[in-house]
């Protein structure tokens, strides 16, 4: 009956998920609209002093259909006070009751399909804050005193049809003096204005998502490496650095050159953006690092990913929100493809690693193929389209095989670049390459199947073993069963078993929820020496994988300054897996930026008690570093002596913390000010400059950015002991 119930769910299967494709990928078609811009001449007027923005933009339109309303989002908070039609007259025009982002205007007569319509929006506002932002939560455009940022997803000109629009333009940005502008397209030299102004001016003239730019005292580094020019736009005291970004720039591209096939343009714009808003941003010929990622050789995943952004989000599109796994989950996958190339497989694979415990934070949020229901940007957002959108990636790379996933990226790109893709197109080309590659005699892989599975549902497998070993004439023969909680799940999985001998592995079909298997070895097996998986390229639940999420998920409530929420999932973490150092750890750093003194040393000894890891093997020395600020803070100086003197005796040196110690053997941490010996990340440790993050992990700002809320005063998992 067992082998009855398997036949029938491997026939079963496959039918299932081919049935559930069909709706799913229809779904992702791309959505209609009557209108898209085609060109946009705009000038606009920065305010620093009143934080606001006047802006004039011309827009070419070209009507996909006979259509007398047209439709662009714009911000919120900028008010539009004019809309002109090409003979100058003015157009009627309101903003949608339902979502403010929408702004519908009214043309005198019906516009032909396929000719050109030319509307002169004339708008202004206040960008000082994220109330009313696009990007829910982000301040996507700002502007204060010491300058301006500019995010296409901001909406900050007239948009149609984003982000599948892909347009030219000519910008200029009128800034004051003492600001420097830098973002997409090619920038003429300003032009002086009265008033102590200068007028910059961008000229974009290939067709792609236009219309990033930034402004403040930003230094132009022009740099060279591998033959690629790279323009560095950061703050003078960060000059002398340029050229480790210029290099990482130029290897990533030469690299995904290589692999996807060459860019139009290779030249390449990195500029600092400030903190406050997005981490990174990725737009035409343009890398944006916020100020406290600023540091080439710490942020390589990060400019590597950025750079893969190029080709996957600039030149190939998705044609819907829907379809936003494409260029996000292959920007991201792209991480590991480049440090497999540089730093060798293992270095590609803990960047794999991370992406499982980044998909595990908020798997259950919404199935890929449903990114629309998520808010771009957001925690949710990057777990389940940027992160398990990456692990896709990778476990498609391993059922196709390394030459054929390669050819197909090459083939996708050649095929859709300078267009728009869809999830369907992405698919069908997968299966093409798939059927191309497979041997003669051999069944290609059910990529349909794979995709459906997927792409369209929730959910992970975490595997148990069960098995029976039995002596043969020849060897041993292994009797099991592996089980899984997800009924539809269908993959070929491989099984290591060591033996006394050398291990041995060989591939099994997982059916359904409870799959038999029988493997014969020469050696004996070695008692629990059966892995499922064991070179992890499923996505799946595990211990330490889902304790590392829930402390993930902690590290970006701490960011935000919610603490207390943050302590509630590093205790989660503890609870999944008791007495882990890096848990207890981030524990110890929330109740210590919430001055509950007595509960971060009671976490931090926690944290000692256990032997780390060895990617957290750094939580020692900080441990030790952290208790010793504590006694300072209460005045007991030999105690914090005797901490600092531990870090240094661990002569572990990760994220400077010998320099750390030392500065405060010689004075004694305060709340005022650090030691003059501590280096500028030693004062934000908040995210513990020791940690060796994921690199998509939210940098934690310094204490002085976060303003006092109430300390923490009870915790389960915080019960007062002596110090």
């Amino acid at each position: 009956m067992a082998l009855r119930r398997t036949s029938i769910r491997r026939f079963l299967v496959p039918v299932l998920a081919l049935a559930l494709a069909a709706p799913a990928l229809h779904a992702q078609a791309p959505r209609a609209f009557n209108f898209v811009a085609e060109h946009y001449d705009v000038s606009a007027n920065i305010d620093t002093g009143g934080q606001t923005i006047s802006v004039v933009a011309k827009v070419d339109l070209r009507p996909a259909e006979a259509s007398s309303n047209v439709r662009v989002e714009l911000h919120p908070n900028l008010e539009l006070r004019e809309v002109k039609g090409a003979d100058g007259k003015p157009l009627t025009f309101q903003r949608d009751a339902d979502n403010h982002l929408f702004v519908q205007i009214s043309l005198p007569g019906q516009a032909a399909a396929g000719s050109k319509v030319t509307l002169t929006f004339t708008y202004a506002g206040i960008l000082a804050n994220a109330e009313n932002s696009p990007i829910p939560g982000v301040r996507a455009a700002f502007i204060n005193k010491d300058g301006a940022y500019l995010l296409l997803p901001s909406r900050w000109f007239p948009l149609t049809n984003y982000p599948a629009n892909r347009y030219t333009g000519v910008f200029r940005i009128n800034v004051p003096d003492t600001l420097a502008v830098a973002g997409t397209g090619k920038a003429a030299n300003p032009n002086p204005l009265p008033g102590g102004r200068l007028l910059y001016t961008f000229d974009c003239k290939r067709a792609a998502p236009n219309g990033t730019f930034v402004a403040g005292a930003l230094q132009f580094a022009p740099k060279q490496a591998e033959g690629i020019n790279v323009a560095v736009y950061g703050p003078p005291a960060s000059a002398a650095g340029a050229q480790d970004f210029a290099n990482i720039v130029a290897r990533a591209v030469t690299e995904f050159s290589d692999l996807f096939g060459p860019l139009p343009d290779p030249s390449t714009t990195v500029i600092q953006l400030p903190d406050g808003t997005l981490r990174d941003f990725a737009a035409p010929g343009v890398l944006l690092l916020s100020q406290r990622i600023w540091n080439a050789k710490s942020s390589e995943r990060t400019i590597a990913r950025l750079v893969a952004s190029q080709w996957w989000g600039n030149q190939v599109l998705p044609a819907t929100p829907a379809d936003a796994w494409i260029s996000d989950g292959l920007a991201r996958y792209s991480e590991a493809l480049y440090l497999e190339q540089n730093n060798g497989k293992e270095a590609g694979l803990r960047a794999v690693d991370d992406f499982a415990v980044g998909a595990l934070m908020y798997e259950d949020a919404a199935p890929v193929a449903q990114a629309a229901r998520l808010a771009p940007y957001s925690n949710d957002y990057r777990s389940v389209v940027v992160n398990k959108g990456a692990m896709i990636f990778h476990m498609l790379h391993a059922q196709m095989g390394d030459a054929p996933f390669k050819a197909l990226l090459h083939d996708f790109y050649f095929r859709f670049a300078e267009k728009t893709a869809t999830v369907d197109d992405f698919i069908k080309l997968a299966e093409i390459r798939s059927r191309a590659s497979t041997k003669p005699g051999e069944t290609p892989p059910n990529l349909r199947g794979f995709f459906t599975q997927w792409l369209n549902s929730t959910g992970v497998p975490e595997f148990t073993v069960t098995y029976v070993v039995y002596r043969t004439p020849k060897g041993f023969r292994i009797v099991g069963k592996i089980k899984q909680p997800l009924d539809t799940f269908f993959m070929p999985i491989d099984l290591r078993i060591d033996t006394e001998g050398n291990p041995e592995t060989k591939t099994i079909e997982i059916v359904g929820t409870e799959s038999d298997f029988t493997v014969e070895t020469f050696g004996r097996p070695k008692s629990g020496g059966i892995r499922v998986d064991p070179g992890n390229v499923i996505l799946k639940g595990s211990t330490n994988l889902r304790s590392r999420a829930a402390i993930a998920r902690g590290e970006e409530l701490a960011e935000v300054g919610r603490y207390y929420d943050a302590v509630a999932q590093y205790q989660k973490a503890l609870a999944i897996q008791p007495n882990r150092p890096l848990a207890n750890f981030r524990m110890g750093e929330a109740f210590f930026y919430e001055k509950n003194y007595q509960a971060a040393a009671n976490a931090f000894r926690e944290s000692l008690q256990t032997v780390p890891e060895a990617s957290e093997k750094w939580t020692e020395v900080w441990s030790h570093i952290y208790l010793g600020k504590i006694f300072d803070l209460l005045g007991q100086r030999e105690r914090a002596v005797n901490e600092y003197s531990k870090a240094k005796q661990t002569n572990d040196d990760t994220g400077t913390a010998q320099q750390v110690a030392e500065g405060y053997l010689r004075k004694p941490y305060s709340e005022e000010g650090t030691s003059a010996a501590a280096p500028a990340t030693g004062a934000a440790p908040a995210v513990t400059p020791a940690a060796p993050k994921r690199d998509d992990r939210p940098v934690l700002k310094k204490p002085s950015q976060f303003t006092d809320s109430n300390s923490l005063v009870a915790s389960t998992a915080a019960t007062p002991k002596p110090l």
